[in-house]
């Protein structure tokens, strides 16, 4: 499953505050805010990523 979200606002100042509220909450911006043909700004931004080890799926007593 994959999370987004997104920022709508009227000026590109109100989008880059927005996506700054969501950065402050712990998202990462894949989308830095952008005029939209209809007159409107958008930025999106995803969920950190997780810091824990990778898994290892090959089953147990397979080796490096």
């Amino acid at each position: 499953m994959a999370i987004r979200v997104g920022v709508q606002a009227d000026s590109q100042d109100e989008c880059a505050e927005g996506l700054a509220l969501l950065v402050d909450a712990g998202f990462v911006p894949v989308m830095l805010p952008k005029l939209l043909t209809d007159r409107r700004w958008m930025a999106r931004a995803v969920p950190a990523p997780t810091t824990k080890a990778p898994v290892d799926d090959r089953g147990p007593g397979v080796s490096g």
